[in-house]
């Protein structure tokens, strides 16, 4: 089975490996991977796109962590 381009909010959740409500309120504020609304009420997230964010996300040290003004 081949992996699908877009995933709903619980999958992609999933696949980065947070709970659907903390990516719900990650779309709030602006501060998580960029998605697609193609309804009201249907909120979609390209695979390729989710990875990248992730990867975006990978530190090797603490020390490396941006700052927290």
């Amino acid at each position: 089975m081949t992996d699908p381009t877009f995933l709903q909010t619980p999958e992609a959740a999933a696949r980065i490996g947070l709970a659907a409500g903390t990516l719900e309120k990650m779309r709030v504020r602006g501060d998580g991977p960029s998605y697609l609304r193609l309804r009201p009420r249907r909120v979609v997230y390209a695979v390729d796109v989710l990875d990248t964010w992730a990867r975006s996300h990978e530190f090797n040290s603490t020390s490396e962590y941006p700052r927290a003004d």
